[in-house]
């Protein structure tokens, strides 16, 4: 699978902060299954149509979906990118969890403050410093192109 644009920029602060090799592909199955959860705003497009099914119920899904977690869970990392992240931010209660803001990893914004946040070992260090497992950051060679029944 194809990395899209945002994701290479993930990956490439990735590099920079844990001196992770950078993968080849968009598999994050091994994040998830440690609890990582990348969560945008708008949870479906047009092809080649970025934001176009904007404001069509998704926020509000997303919103409710971050106070869950805020209010459900204790000791959660929020890595915040992006104005729009930042503002759903505000349902987070910061003394239960930690909150880390930077600019959205986009192309567009990425040199303006994303790369060199180095949240990946903020984020860990943190959860170590509460008792917690640090999240493995490493991707595998991920799955075959073609993998079918």
């Amino acid at each position: 699978m194809r990395v899209p644009p945002s994701l290479a920029n993930i990956f490439k602060e990735l590099q920079a902060d844990l001196g992770l090799p950078v993968p080849s592909h968009g598999d994050l199955t091994s994040w998830a299954k440690q609890g990582v959860l990348l969560l945008n705003n708008v949870l479906t497009v047009q092809h080649g149509r970025a934001l176009s099914h904007r404001r069509r119920g998704w926020e509000a899904f997303t919103d409710a979906a971050v106070r869950l977690v805020s209010k459900r869970r204790e000791g959660v990392v929020f890595l915040l990118w992006g104005r729009e992240a930042q503002q759903k931010g505000a349902v987070v209660d910061a003394a239960r969890h930690c909150v880390l803001k930077a600019f959205h990893p986009s192309p567009l914004s990425a040199s303006r403050g994303f790369f060199g946040c180095r949240h990946f070992s903020q984020a860990n260090r943190w959860l170590e410093a509460r008792g917690g497992p640090p999240v493995d950051w490493r991707l595998g060679p991920g799955l075959p192109e073609a993998a079918g029944p």
